[in-house]
């Protein structure tokens, strides 16, 4: 009875609010600075990285106690004078900040890269990548880092009483020190410690089941109590991760295949909406007959490789594509195809040479005679409007597929939420996956994924496509759902460079065939010919390996 005395009265409580306010606002302050030194320990700055490396290493080093006695009573002798609440948020967060930034970094560094580079490809800059696509997965592996800093920090509170803060360990000290009721007395202040560590706890509960996108959607349906008190009998939510392979009909098979001119989950009324779509993303091309779309002149792309010198991706690629045209690139890994796609987009840097679309230079600026890139990077791929789909799908892992298709029209244009939507579900009906849209990537099969793809790029409505091999990561079987969509934009006019190995695709759909190899193309012509009756005898020895694996 006594213990729950102390538990309840005005001094002990009294102090443990003391112990929260400094707690919280020490909490705040150090993940802010720490999120600050993460991303300076990731520069590749030298500089940069060293002062945040150097900051972690002293606080880390010494004890938090002295750090607070250095703050208290060393400043004032600089002529910077604070009370004892104060020292103690700015030494805890001070401290706090150099832990807080290891593991922020390391949940920074979790998350794919293929994600950032998704986001750079539909417009999107560094801050918004890093505020809606980077930390909000991020924070699922760092939730439980920042529930055990706070629970250790609100017990380490009690270490403020070196600079004569009233929290509630010295509080329960100075009543100790009246009654000598030592057991009791600290048992009280150890209960209030637990109950408030327990509370943090439960909201890290919270927290995770809200930044888990799976138990985000099942938590959409009504409990199993619900559900009896109603009499309604609501079936438990099934995902599709796979094509079933054994209710596949024998004319479905058919249209799944390369000739096919439609995927299984695809109508004539979905590919009329994917058209209308498309036509209605080309309205604002400017087409001049003569005058390509795309000219890539002497371009040049090379990678240091430590210790190892440079490799040279690209050697001089003169390479153009004219309104409406598509484009087949083929040839061998490795030889520059996806690195020539990332140029355009500007997902890489030239070297050298230069890169136009639709007569300007995405992302440079003209400085001294020489083009260098522009600070307003994402606005200039933004205002470029290039829909890139690439071959790992890079579908955003913490947002269903709506919200993927949403995402850029929302962040990077200023489209209405209501507006987004609307145009998303379209995209979907029009890729064959209305009945897929409140679902994760994950719960999606590959050609599912790569559909969403599709559809997220086209919200941007481009006056381009680039296609980085989309069918390569796909099961034969699912290749053709998402050729047949590809099939729709190509007969709507758009503007394509499609890298792909799926020859009979190129045969049928493609204007135009370039074949490069070790970084140059070594032939081009009309698909057809190229592929039918090859000039160079490399590009006949590429046909004839690519046939045999056929």
């Amino acid at each position: 009875m006594d213990i729950l005395n102390y538990m309840t009265s005005a001094n002990l409580l009294a102090g443990l609010w003391i112990a929260i306010q400094i707690t919280v606002l020490a909490m705040l302050a150090g993940l802010s600075l720490g999120l600050v030194l993460a991303l300076m320990r990731m520069s590749h700055n030298p500089l940069i990285s060293g002062i945040a490396w150097g900051y972690i290493w002293v606080m880390r080093g010494t004890p938090i106690l002295l750090q607070l006695i250095f703050i208290f009573d060393a400043l004032p002798r600089l002529g910077i004078r604070l009370d004892s609440f104060s020292t103690a948020v700015i030494g805890f967060a001070l401290n706090e900040a150099a832990f807080a930034a290891e593991f922020i970094r390391g949940g920074l560094l979790s998350v794919k890269r293929n994600q950032s580079t998704a986001a750079s490809a539909l417009g999107m800059g560094p801050f918004v990548t890093l505020r809606r696509i980077i930390i909000p997965q991020a924070l699922r592996s760092i939730t439980p880092q920042i529930a055990n800093a706070t629970i250790s920090m609100l017990k380490g509170t009690s270490l403020a009483s070196v600079v004569f803060v009233n929290e509630l360990t010295f509080r329960a000290q100075q009543i100790v020190a009246t009654n000598f009721d030592f057991f009791t007395v600290f048992i009280a202040a150890a209960s209030l410690y637990l109950l408030t560590t327990t509370l943090v706890s439960l909201g890290q509960l919270v927290i995770e089941r809200r930044l888990d996108p799976e138990l985000r959607s099942l938590s959409k349906q009504p409990s199993i109590w619900s559900r009896w008190i109603t009499g309604v009998d609501t079936p438990t939510l099934v995902f599709e991760t796979a094509e079933p392979k054994a209710s596949v009909e024998p004319d479905a098979a058919q249209n799944r295949g390369l000739n096919g001119k439609r995927g299984p989950d695809a109508s004539s009324e979905d590919n009329s909406i994917i058209k209308a779509l498309a036509s209605s993303a080309l309205k604002n091309v400017h087409e001049t007959p003569d005058t390509p779309f795309v000219v890539c002149k002497n371009v040049h792309k090379s990678y240091n490789l430590r210790g190892r010198g440079a490799l040279e991706v690209l050697k001089g690629v003169d390479f153009k594509v004219h309104p409406g045209e598509v484009v087949a690139i083929l040839g061998a890994s490795g030889s520059g195809k996806s690195t020539l796609l990332r140029l355009i987009n500007h997902l890489e840097v030239l070297n050298d040479g230069e890169i136009l679309v639709e007569g300007k230079h995405v992302g440079y600026e003209m400085k001294r005679g020489k083009l260098v890139p522009s600070k307003a990077l994402a606005k200039a791929r933004a205002d470029a409007r290039i829909g890139m789909v690439f071959q790992s799908f890079d579908l955003f892992d913490h947002k269903t597929a709506l919200e993927n298709i949403m995402e850029a029209p929302i962040q990077v244009y200023g489209v209405s939420p209501k507006v987004a939507r609307s145009q998303a579900l379209e995209l979907l009906k029009g890729v064959g996956l209305t009945d897929h849209a409140e679902h994760l990537p994950m719960r999606l099969s590959g050609g599912q994924q790569q559909r969403v793809a599709i559809a997220r790029a086209l919200a941007t409505e481009p006056k381009l496509m680039l296609f980085d091999e989309p069918t390569s990561a796909l099961d034969p079987e699912l290749v053709g759902e998402v050729l047949a969509v590809m099939r729709s934009l190509a007969e709507a006019g758009m503007t394509m460079i499609v890298v792909t190995h799926e020859i009979n695709f190129a045969r049928d759909v493609a204007d135009r065939v370039v074949f490069m190899d070790k970084g140059v193309i070594v032939e081009e012509g009309p698909a057809r010919e190229v592929l039918t009756n090859p000039k160079e005898e490399r590009t006949k020895q590429f046909l004839r390996m690519v046939d045999g694996q056929n």
